[in-house]
């Protein structure tokens, strides 16, 4: 007997592109210097296998933040929020863009939920 895990997949990568998207600042930090914007702490102590890991994981979160960005209004919404509750293990966070039934709110997330995967699909992410 097959299991399909899509769900559980698609749960993990939003969960975690949800906690990157938070790291992105497009203000400077008080006391920023851009002659340093580029530079990243030593991995001196991290194994060949977490820098790669590590790399890997960034240009997979980069992926799905432009495969979010490129979906229009409600859905992209709709992922935006299903990321944040995902990401916290609640399912409190709404928006004022998404229908005010739940039936009917639920219904365009769950549609996001499929278009995201197949673009996810098409790009080679999944």
């Amino acid at each position: 007997m097959m299991r399909d895990d899509t769900k559980a997949i698609l749960d993990d990568l939003l969960g975690r592109w949800h906690a990157w998207a938070k790291g992105f600042s497009p203000v400077a930090p008080p006391g920023f210097d851009p002659m340093f914007a580029d530079a990243t702490s030593s991995r001196q102590y991290d194994s060949s296998d977490d820098v790669l890991d590590g790399q890997i994981n960034s240009k997979i979160m980069a992926a799905v933040d432009f495969q979010v960005s490129e979906m229009t209004d409600p859905h992209r919404t709709g992922i935006y929020i299903n990321a944040r509750n995902v990401h916290t293990g609640r399912s409190v966070w709404s928006s004022p863009r998404l229908p005010a039934d739940p039936l009917e709110r639920g219904v365009v997330v769950t549609e996001a939920r499929v278009m995201l995967l197949k673009r996810l699909i098409a790009a080679g992410v999944v």
